[in-house]
């Protein structure tokens, strides 16, 4: 069914990883040129796997072991995008260029949030369904 409510933090995580990627810069370089998540490659593609890996378990809600577990690789993946934005911003000045963070890098803790939640309310639905078979 898709008018759970984890179906709304799965959507909001989708629009955080897929499309608040082209409306935010990461960060500014030292030239005070905004530096964008499509202008690197890796990024890029994690931002878009995390967003697709979102759609798809919003449609897997009947089978909502598949879908917890993609929510937790989707976890996994924005804890991993997370740790490279922040060795970029602690790196020596001389190996990256970056003067000023963006709101962009703080993107991927939106989405675990997100799907933290969204974890969190798959569980309690499989809890009352588990609940129910044993009345049975």
């Amino acid at each position: 069914m898709l008018q759970r409510i984890q179906t709304i933090y799965l959507l909001i995580a989708v629009i955080a990883s897929g499309g608040l990627i082209f409306a935010f810069s990461l960060w500014e370089n030292a030239e005070g040129v905004a530096m964008y998540a499509q202008d690197y490659l890796m990024v890029f593609i994690a931002f878009l796997a995390s967003a697709l890996l979102s759609l798809v378990s919003i449609f897997m809600f009947k089978n909502r072991k598949l879908q917890f577990v993609l929510g937790r690789l989707n976890i996994l993946l924005n804890f991993f995008l997370l740790g490279v934005f922040v060795y970029w911003s602690l790196s020596l000045p001389g190996e990256m260029d970056i003067s000023e963070k963006g709101i962009g890098m703080f993107l991927p803790i939106i989405s675990i949030v997100f799907l933290v939640l969204a974890n969190k309310a798959i569980k309690k639905d499989e809890d009352l369904v588990k609940s129910v078979d044993r009345l049975r």
